[in-house]
C-alpha cells in the first residue's frame, strides 16, 4: 500500500488531502481530507470589552491540530493572558487588528464588530461570535455587503433547543444581574437604599425575574442566597414546577402576564428582564407606563438589551456610564456585562467555543455545517444572504433557506 500526498489552496482554506490506493488492484481505498486553517484573533475594542474569544490553552489545542492562530497583540491582557504564554501555545503576535483579518480565513471574537471594523471583514471570511444582529440593523447591513460568512455564537442550537454558546455569558451575566442590582439599590447611586438581604427584624429587597431560563436561574440563584424574596416570572408552566421543586424557599414562581406584572412592578426593588426569543428581538414586557407606578428608586437591569431589551425605557449603556434614571427609576442596561469579569468570563466563553472551533477549522464552515445541526443554526448572514429567518423579519428582509448555501 503506498501515499500519495499533495498539497492545494483552494478558497482561502489549506487543505491536505492523503489518498491511499491498493497497489494490487489499483482501486481507490478511501481519501481523507484535513482542512489546515488559518485563524484570527483581534483584540476586542467595544468599550470597557477586556475579554478574548481564546485563551491560550485553546490556542494550543487549535495549533497542535496543525492550524495557524494569529493573535493581536495584548488581545488577552484584558483578562489575564500575555502574548508571551499564547506565543507559548504554538500562537502567532500580529501588531495590528488590520494585519489579524488580512491574513485569518476564520476571525474568532467575542462580541460584535463594530463600524471600524466592518471594512477589514473580507468576501468568504468566516467570523464566528456573538452578532444579535436583531438589535442593529447597521450590522446586518453591513455585514451583508461584506460577503463574509457570519456565524453567532448565539443561534448555534442543540437539538432539545439549548443554546451551548450563550448559556456561559448568561450565566455570568444572570448572576452579574443580581451583583449590580444590589449596589445600584443604594442610596449614593439613586437606588432605594435597601439591602437586598435585609438584617433581622428588617424585610429584605424584593426581586422580580423576568423569564426562568439560564439567565433568570442563575439570578434567582444569586438573589435568593443573598436573602432576598424573588419571584421568577415565566410563561412555561413545566419550567415553573421544576424551578419550583429545585430553588429555595424565598424563590417563588408565578406564570406571566401583562395584568400580573403591571401589579408585581409596584412593590419590587429590583427587577431584572431575563427574556430570550433566540436569534430575534425581546418582548417588550416592562412598559413606558409603567414606571410611574414603581417606587422612586427601584432599579432595572435589562439582561436581554443585547436582543433589543425586554423594558421599552431600555438602551444601551456601556461599563463606563452603565445606568440613566426616568421617572427616578434606575436603569443598568449594559450591553456587555460579562466583560466586567474577563478572566473567569473568557474561561468559560473558550470551554463551550473551542469544540466548534475545532470543528469549523478541521472540516471547512460549509462541511461542518452540513454534519452538524447545531452549527448551522449559528448561520445568520452567507455571502450576502440572510440565513436565519428572524433577523430577515426583525428588519424586512430577503430570507434565503440555509440549505441553499450549504448544498
Amino acid at each position: 500500500m503506498s501515499v500519495h500526498r499533495g498539497k492545494v489552496r483552494k478558497l482561502g482554506i489549506s487543505i491536505v488531502t492523503e489518498i491511499l490506493y491498493l497497489r494490487a488492484q489499483s482501486k481507490l481505498v478511501f481519501t481523507l481530507t484535513t482542512f489546515y486553517m488559518i485563524i484570527g484573533v483581534p483584540k476586542e475594542i467595544k468599550n470597557n470589552e477586556n475579554r478574548v474569544a481564546l485563551t491560550p490553552a485553546g490556542t494550543q489545542e487549535l495549533t497542535r491540530r496543525g492550524h495557524t492562530v494569529h493573535i493581536q497583540t495584548k488581545a488577552g491582557e484584558g483578562s489575564g493572558f500575555s502574548d508571551e504564554e499564547y506565543v507559548r501555545a504554538g500562537g502567532k503576535i500580529l501588531a495590528t487588528a488590520a494585519e489579524v483579518f488580512q491574513v485569518a480565513e476564520m476571525i474568532m471574537k467575542v462580541k460584535e464588530p463594530i463600524e471600524q471594523e466592518y471594512s477589514l471583514i473580507r468576501k468568504d471570511q468566516l467570523v464566528f461570535t456573538y452578532f444579535h444582529f436583531a438589535s442593529y440593523e447597521p450590522l446586518a447591513h453591513a455585514m451583508i455587503k461584506t460577503g463574509a460568512v457570519c456565524l453567532a455564537y448565539e443561534t448555534v442550537e442543540r437539538v432539545d433547543g439549548s443554546l451551548p454558546l450563550l448559556v456561559p455569558m448568561s450565566e455570568v451575566a444572570g448572576r452579574m444581574a443580581i451583583q449590580e442590582g444590589a449596589k445600584y439599590l443604594e442610596k449614593p447611586l439613586k437606588g432605594r437604599g435597601i439591602l437586598l438581604g435585609g438584617v433581622p427584624g428588617v424585610m429584605p429587597a424584593k426581586v422580580l425575574i423576568l423569564g426562568g431560563g439560564v439567565v433568570g436561574t442563575n439570578a434567582a440563584k444569586i438573589a435568593a442566597g443573598m436573602g432576598a424574596d424573588v419571584i421568577i416570572a415565566d410563561l412555561n408552566i413545566n419550567r415553573l414546577r421544576y424551578l419550583d421543586d429545585v430553588m429555595p424557599k424565598n424563590v417563588h414562581t408565578m406564570v406571566s402576564s401583562d395584568y400580573v406584572l403591571r401589579d408585581l412592578v409596584k412593590t419590587h426593588d429590583l427587577i431584572v428582564g431575563a427574556v430570550l426569543v433566540p436569534g430575534a428581538k425581546a418582548p417588550k414586557l416592562i412598559t413606558r407606563d409603567m414606571l410611574a407606578t414603581m417606587r422612586p428608586g427601584t432599579v432595572l437591569v435589562d439582561v436581554a438589551v443585547d436582543q433589543g431589551g425586554c423594558i421599552e425605557t431600555c438602551k444601551p449603556t456601556t461599563h463606563e456610564n452603565p445606568t440613566y434614571i426616568i421617572d427616578d427609576v434606575v436603569h443598568y442596561c449594559v450591553a456587555n456585562m460579562p466583560g466586567a469579569v474577563p478572566y473567569t468570563s473568557t474561561l468559560a466563553l473558550t470551554n463551550a467555543t473551542l469544540p466548534f472551533a475545532i470543528k469549523l477549522a478541521s472540516q471547512g464552515w460549509k462541511k461542518a455545517c452540513q454534519e452538524s445541526m447545531e452549527l448551522r443554526k449559528g448561520l445568520n448572514v452567507v455571502q450576502g444572504k440572510v440565513v436565519y429567518k428572524a433577523v430577515a423579519d426583525a428588519f424586512n428582509l430577503g430570507y434565503t433557506d440555509v440549505k441553499e448555501v450549504i448544498g
